[in-house]
């Protein structure tokens, strides 16, 4: 099993969840996120002052796969959350040694 994470822009995610959700992909966790990379922030003007935005809202991503559907997974994710400009984000990948269902008490594969 594999823990992918992916920080994308938040609003490429509607388009991220559809792709995994026609691969099969079931559960997903996001979580509202703010940081930078090499984009570094940027200036912006608010009633005649100039300030700086260093943290750019993002959105982050969870979702555990079975290791045959991580590079469908990645490739979906890549693709719907490209847009070409600086800041479309980055993926993650975990190995993950096991999964449990507080529910049931199911764990490993059957518990994602």
């Amino acid at each position: 099993m594999k823990k992918i994470e992916a920080v994308i822009k938040p609003f490429k995610l509607d388009e991220v969840k559809e792709a995994l959700q026609e691969l099969g992909v079931q559960g997903m966790t996001v979580l509202e996120a703010k940081g930078y990379g090499r984009q570094k922030g940027h200036t912006e003007l608010y009633r005649g002052a100039e300030y700086v935005v260093d943290f750019l809202p993002k959105i982050k991503i969870e979702v555990i796969v079975q290791d045959d559907q991580l590079v469908g997974a990645i490739e979906a994710i890549t693709a719907a959350a490209r847009t070409g400009r600086i800041g479309d984000g980055k993926i993650f990948v975990s190995d993950l040694s096991d999964v449990i269902r507080i529910r049931t008490g199911e764990s490993g594969a059957a518990a994602i």
